[in-house]
């Protein structure tokens, strides 16, 4: 079976339209605060408008109406990389970033919501800049191919491959019989939460900026900030836990957030994975909180807010932090690494291993140990009272593998080019787990300006790996999937 490149090349010409559309939003901004930098936001809007709609005019006559999923993967990942090749140009053209290799680490960092970033001084960055360094998070957060997806059949093509392609693990839930009001309603409810998230952080004290800024990317569970210190930078208990709770919704499944905005509350307690995530969250902020109170001179209103903050943070991959959790004790430094492999809901704007996968794979281990005693009996894997497919069982089991292969090859990898134990296992794991903060060297008060050329490119690709999940970026590099059939 071949490939439908030209189709392929019709909804790349598209995402590239919305991208240059999305550069020119931040025009009016760059103008208001009169940062010189509109010029470069202009052209770099154009020029990417330009180029995407000469791509699909060369394409859009064509026959799509065969896309299948085998093209949805190449799609997906050309996609992502296209947009974050283009959305380097304003950092460019404007010097605010003059090389391309940080440039493209800068872009691809928001686009994946990482939040890395390899700026010293954010706060000296022009206006305009900085909305679009959040933007990049905002489009990323819901995927920017979930947006195109509910504008596909204007163009005559089916969008579920896309969508499974981009959350290839745990197929998505569907709130509407046709996957394009699934998409129009997830964004619907995510561009609310984040206009109503900007409300409160205005009237909490930040100014239009920060407050609309912080809005975007906390949705997008991203974490760039406009201050250097992050989130630290607002010391007003209001907003922290605005962002707090935020953050949590986020990092919830979007269709649980569409049942408890229409009052179905029996759903949300009724999920198994949300109870597992608040149920875990709960209890290691008890334990954090705990320890920060008794190992610090904190209050124990301020040692739980600042333990609840880095928590949800880490756990939900947005990677904000109103303090360095590595000066805590040696104990919570243990326990926020391996947060690091949790992640938030499926479903959600987080990243990382997805804390349904964890539940499935504990239950399997547990069965495991039932079926040595009972090796004759039937006893399924069950998540929501419902048999979970020895596919599903299996798929999430290779995930897990590949996804630790991954993160010790990539480890080895960082370490080769001469850094410390605690930085590479901490960039990687934050690179791969698309949070931001790490460890050693790239810890919550650093950033990952001194990483070395080669560096940057490996945990760039380990970003938009840990993004699309694993399996959507690497299929394309087996033979099998280039095979004609």
């Amino acid at each position: 079976m071949k490939l439908n490149f030209k189709a392929i090349f019709s909804i790349l010409g598209l995402l590239l339209m919305l991208n240059g559309g999305f550069m020119l939003m931040c025009l009016p901004v760059s103008i208001y605060y009169n940062d010189g930098d509109w010029h470069a936001l202009l052209i770099s809007g154009i020029f990417t408008l330009l180029i995407g709609l000469i791509t699909y005019v060369l394409t859009k006559n064509q026959s799509n109406g065969g896309l299948k999923k085998r093209d949805g993967y190449l799609v997906v990942t050309m996609g992502w990389l296209c947009m974050s090749l283009f959305g380097t140009l304003p950092y460019l053209i404007s010097q605010e970033i003059p090389f391309f290799t940080d440039a493209f680490f800068e872009t691809l960092s928001g686009f994946t919501t990482t939040g890395a970033s390899i700026l010293n001084d954010i706060e000296s960055i022009g206006k305009g800049i900085l909305m679009w360094r959040s933007l990049t998070q905002w489009i990323g957060g819901m995927g920017i191919i979930v947006l195109t997806v509910a504008i596909l059949p204007l163009l005559g093509i089916g969008g579920m491959q896309l969508f499974v392609a981009e959350a290839p693990g745990v197929t998505p839930d569907k709130l509407k019989p046709r996957i394009t009001d699934t998409a129009k309603r997830l964004w619907l409810i995510y561009l609310g939460l984040t206009v109503f998230e900007a409300i409160l952080l205005k009237i909490g004290g930040m100014d239009y900026f920060d407050s609309i800024n912080h809005a975007l990317t906390t949705m997008a569970t991203g974490g760039f900030s406009t201050k250097n210190a992050s989130v630290a930078y607002f010391t007003t208990p209001f907003i922290q836990y605005v962002i707090i709770v935020f953050m949590f919704l986020a990092g919830t499944n979007f269709t649980l957030t569409y049942f408890g905005l229409h009052g179905q509350l029996k759903k949300i307690w009724g999920n198994e994975e949300f109870r597992y995530y608040f149920s875990f969250s709960a209890g290691f902020v008890i334990l954090i909180t705990a320890v920060v109170f008794f190992v610090t001179d904190n209050s124990f209103e301020s040692s739980f807010r600042d333990s609840l903050f880095q928590l949800v943070s880490i756990v939900t991959t947005t990677g904000y932090v109103t303090a360095d959790y590595t000066n805590w004790a040696p104990l919570l430094t243990v326990i926020f690494f391996m947060l690091m492999f949790v992640g938030a809901s499926a479903g959600s704007t987080a990243g990382g291993v997805k804390v349904v996968r964890h539940v499935i794979l504990l239950k399997n281990s547990i069965m495991e140990l039932r079926r040595q005693i009972h090796p004759a009996a039937v006893l399924p894997v069950r998540l929501n009272k419902k048999a979970v497919s020895s596919d599903i069982t299996f798929n999430i089991m290779a995930f897990m593998i590949i996804y630790f292969m991954v993160f010790a090859f990539g480890s080895i990898l960082i370490s080769a080019l001469g850094y410390d134990f605690n930085t590479s296992v901490g960039a990687v794991a934050t690179c791969l787990g698309n949070i931001g903060p790490g460890f050693g060297k790239v810890g919550p008060m650093d950033n990952f300006a001194f990483i070395s050329i080669p560096g940057k490119w490996i945990l760039s690709f380990l970003m938009l790996l840990g993004r699309l999940e694993l399996f959507t970026v690497l299929i394309l590099f087996t033979p099998y999937y280039w095979t004609k059939h």
